[in-house]
């Protein structure tokens, strides 16, 4: 018997339910019991001494199930109750001779069952006479049953005594009539604490934390063994991360005793689920926003075929079924609830059993329906250089239909399988390529990582050119890949001199993937603000150029052709290259073109303004990523379809483009990529006045962001424009001439001259006419030498302002703009050019003409939700004289022709699908035109459309 005192807490991540739960027992003079169960490695134990240490004087009893004496009939409740068996003379006689008998080991008949259960029932009572009573059994089900039954029965049975009772198990079965909680996962937030407690000093990069909580999948454990077994350099995101929890940790460990206790059959089932789910489609990362924690299903027909083959049957799996570690659904396939658990069994596994098992499974598949699977299953068994193996996943794993992780598995294997080390490396790089479509960066650097210094190759390079050249393909595939991702997740300036290098390597072997190469550089100079730097890459991209090049190889010279022009302001000579590609784009099928070309011809239309084209290659490019799992192309691809949006005046559109996009961005690492899209959440919110939101984005953005970069320069825009909201036009004026310093070909010059319109528009509030025109020139230059209506629109309203006011050529400028404006499009544009055009007409004294167009403007700007700007077209014509109340109008006035017959079809009862066959729309439309009806309306909910459509 132990007296409990209080002593200092250490820290315990999560778990707060749990311990609220266990302060409350112990808070409370009357009984209670809890039981908690979870994985191994979940934390029970570690909550049993929370509770110990919170004790406060009361008596304690300790006792744990222990596995070695299962067969012992109340071996537990005898090491449990031993330090209070001299209380047991204030029992009854019977009861006590019943105690007396079990714990010495001649057991308990069926008819003393109630009789030993009410005696230690009893003993605990007396006990509670000195003090109140903290009893805790860890492990429960790991001991023998009657112990755990007798436990049971005395945990339902406490509500009148001051005694607190707390359990662990594995599982809740046995636990009817006791209060239980399960130990879910930690989150991330407690899953990168937990690490930083185990390991104090400075915090690994956050890279290495996410990668960090989604090996140990929230398990506490499994952190803490991470934790214990990393390098410095692996803490530190220097060198790869292991793929699980280390085999002789903790929770391994724990596992093999778990595992240990099953009958053999069921342990060798479920080694054979457990590699089986390995190359289940079920498993691979298809989609946006997919974790490690996604429950993992087995092929029934595979994992039966095998099980077959050693006379089981999937019905072996029933004890780890009813532990929790597997479902087995009525169609036969098994499913991992916890991916964890899948890695721990086969990590506990001997090395003769994986093997024999993979055997097993190749067995059992089909060479023609699931050709990658079996070889996958082949070379997991293989021991030693098998180079007709490797062919064999090198081919299987080319389609990528199985999923790019699991092609790059496959290649993976195939290196290791290699008996050339040129191949070897050769199919290396391929695979880090596949890991990087599948959004997978940290293993691709891993595997990049793996590569010798330089791939093997003869010394005289003119005697053996074939071997030269694979050694020349590999090192720029290698540094083409390493470049990509720099530019994608770091700072883009660093890719630069690596994309280059290996344009290089390239040049000579494989002319089309050095021009992407050249493509990326590029890309990574406009990201980084060094546009000067451009001209390099447009020369080295018209060396390598040739008359009759395929139509990808020839979009790619066009556009960086077209991108250099640009830059040094001939649009002239810029114009028709990028048109070029456009076109070229366009042409592609979907069985030559990739997502990346289809990026390319989608800047190249954004450049030269033709907005419908370039969303549609950008909307075609989402598509095709997603449908062909390339994940690391899509944050690309939602940025430019964004921009499209923007300007086509679909704001709304954007928004849920770029939420899209940052979070593909986010779960594939992409951290250049979250940051654009971040700064364009910024801009689009500010364009609105919605501060709250503009400056959360910017918040996000933070200081990673560096000067001259994309995201700070998205930043600047969004910053400025909540500037000329709110009337500090010189703030905003000085934040945009800042965003790039023309004529040195520093800075985001293509940012600023989006940014024009609020330049000049807050450049002439301010009396600074002469940077207002210089900026104007750079604008006007690029809008004229494009077919865009809304360019030029934009263009005259910038005229207008510059103007004297209340002149003939202000009133010109401003009705060119407004002639210009597409009627179908860009509305929320067109306001601003008629709020801009009222109150120049009302302070040049010109009320009454004023008014109809400051009513136009307040219309649209309620229509679309932009409050801010509606109450300034409401202040304007309150100052020309108007009496203006709050807008309250019919749905049939605030909706759209399009977006009235939809709200009418919902209201009716109509799902979304059913309204887009109807309309011939996609469903998507409908989602998007659903989420304006309800914006503009100010509902919820399906039922309040109902209603105010009466």
């Amino acid at each position: 018997m132990v007296n409990a005192s209080r002593v200092q807490i250490t820290v315990l991540r999560g778990r707060e339910h749990e311990r609220r739960e266990i302060r409350d027992l112990l808070a409370t003079r009357a009984g209670g019991a809890l039981l908690l169960h979870g994985e191994p490695g979940a934390g029970r134990t570690a909550l049993l001494a929370y509770a110990h240490r919170h004790a406060d004087g009361r008596t304690l009893l300790a006792g744990t199930g222990v596995p070695d004496e299962a067969p012992l009939p109340y071996a537990g409740l005898q090491r449990l109750l031993d330090p209070v068996l001299d209380r047991a003379a204030a029992l009854p006689e019977r009861q006590r001779q019943v105690l007396r008998r079990a714990l010495a080991g001649e057991g308990c008949p069926e008819a003393d069952r109630l009789a030993l259960s009410m005696a230690v029932l009893g003993l605990l009572a007396a006990v509670t006479r000195d003090r109140p009573l903290l009893c805790t059994m860890d492990d429960v089900d790991l001991g023998d049953t009657p112990t755990a039954r007798t436990v049971a029965f005395v945990a339902r049975r406490l509500r009148h005594l001051p005694v607190t009772l707390l359990l662990t198990a594995g599982s809740d079965i046995g636990a009817a009539g006791i209060p239980h909680r399960r130990l879910l996962p930690l989150d991330d937030h407690d899953s990168h604490a937990l690490l930083a407690d185990r390991r104090p000093g400075p915090r690994p990069p956050a890279p290495v934390l996410a990668a960090l909580a989604t090996i140990a999948d929230g398990n506490p454990q499994a952190l803490v063994d991470l934790a214990d077994t990393l390098t410095p350099g692996q803490w530190h995101g220097q060198e790869p991360l292991p793929s699980a929890p280390p085999p002789d940790g903790g929770l391994a460990r724990a596992y093999r005793s778990l595992l240990a206790r099953l009958p053999g059959d069921t342990r060798c089932v479920l080694l054979l689920a457990a590699l089986a789910a390995d190359a289940a489609p079920g498993t691979l990362a298809r989609a946006p926003g997919s974790t490690g924690g996604t429950p993992v299903p087995v092929e029934a027909a595979t994992l039966a075929g095998a099980v077959r083959a050693v006379g089981n049957s999937v019905a072996a799996l029933t004890p780890v079924e009813a532990a929790g570690l597997v479902r087995v659904d009525p169609q036969g396939d098994v499913i991992f609830p916890r991916p964890l658990a899948r890695s721990m069994v086969q990590a506990t596994a001997s090395l003769a059993e994986r093997r024999a098992a993979h055997l097993l499974l190749a067995g059992a598949l089909d060479a023609s329906g699931h050709r990658l699977r079996r070889a996958l299953h082949r070379a997991a068994a293989a021991d030693g250089p098998d180079p007709a193996l490797a062919v064999e996943l090198e081919r299987a794993a080319a389609s990528g239909e199985d999923g790019w992780d699991t092609a790059a598995t496959a290649l993976s294997r195939a290196a290791d399988l290699s008996d050339d080390p040129v191949r070897a490396a050769t199919r290396r790089v391929t695979a880090a390529r596949y890991a990087w479509s599948a959004g997978q960066p940290d293993r691709a650097r891993a595997l990049l990582s793996a590569l010798p210094s330089a791939p093997a190759a003869p010394a005289d390079l003119l005697a053996a050119p074939p071997a030269a050249s694979a050694a020349a393909a590999v090192t720029g595939g290698a540094d083409l890949l390493r470049g990509e991702m720099q530019l994608r997740c770091g700072p883009p300036a660093v890719a630069l001199p690596t994309l280059m290098a290996a344009a290089t390597a390239l040049a000579g072997t494989d002319r089309t993937t050095a021009l992407v190469a050249l493509v990326r550089a590029g890309e990574a100079i406009c990201f980084s603000g060094d546009q000067y730097r451009y001209a390099e890459v447009a020369r080295r991209v018209a060396a390598l150029r040739r008359d009759g090049d395929p139509p990808p190889a020839e979009l790619m010279t066009a556009l960086v052709a077209g991108v250099a022009a640009t830059l040094r302001g001939e649009h002239g000579q810029g114009g028709p290259l990028l048109r070029r590609a456009v076109v070229l784009g366009g042409r592609l099928t979907n069985a030559v073109v990739s997502p990346t070309a289809l990026t390319g011809a989608a800047v190249a239309g954004l450049l030269v303004a033709v907005d419908a084209a370039a969303h549609r290659l950008a909307d075609r490019a989402v598509d095709l990523a997603r449908s062909r799992g390339e994940l690391s192309v899509l944050p690309r691809a939602f940025e430019l379809r964004a921009m499209a949006e923007y300007w086509l005046g679909r704001h709304d559109a954007a928004v849920e483009s770029c939420r899209d996009g940052l979070r593909v961005a986010r779960a594939t690492g992409q951290h250049t990529c979250a940051g654009v899209h971040l700064g364009l959440l910024a801009v689009l919110a500010a364009v609105r006045a919605d501060r709250a939101a503009c400056l959360r984005q910017v918040a996000e953005i933070g200081d990673t962001a560096a000067p001259d970069s994309r995201p700070y320069a998205l930043a600047q825009w969004a910053l400025a424009v909540l500037d000329l909201v709110d009337g500090r036009y010189a703030d905003a004026a000085d934040r945009l001439t800042a965003l790039a310093r023309p004529g040195t070909g520093r800075g985001q010059v293509l940012v600023q001259v989006m940014a024009t319109p609020h330049l000049v528009e807050a450049a002439v509030h301010v009396g600074r006419h002469a940077q207002a025109r210089a900026a104007l020139a750079v604008f006007d230059r690029w809008a004229g030498s494009t077919a865009s209506p809304s360019r030029r629109a934009l263009s005259a309203r910038c005229h207008a302002l510059l103007a004297p006011r209340g002149s003939v050529e202000a009133e010109e400028q401003f009705r060119t703009a407004l002639r210009l404006h597409p009627a179908d499009a860009a509305t929320f544009e067109r306001a601003r050019t008629e709020l801009l055009f009222g109150r120049d007409l009302r302070r040049s004294r010109r009320p009454r003409d004023a008014r109809d167009h400051l009513h136009r403007a307040r219309q649209t700007f309620t229509l679309l939700g932009a409050q801010v700007w509606a109450e300034q077209a409401t202040t304007e014509l309150r100052a020309a004289g108007e009496s203006v109340g709050a807008p309250d109008r019919p749905a049939e006035q605030l909706l759209t022709g399009q977006q009235l017959r939809i709200a009418h079809l919902v209201a009716s009862g109509a799902t979304n699908r059913e309204v887009a066959t109807q309309m011939f729309l996609s469903t998507r439309t409908v989602d998007h035109h659903l989420r304006n009806i309800f914006h503009r309306l100010g509902i919820r909910s399906r039922t309040e459309l109902a209603r105010v459509l009466g």
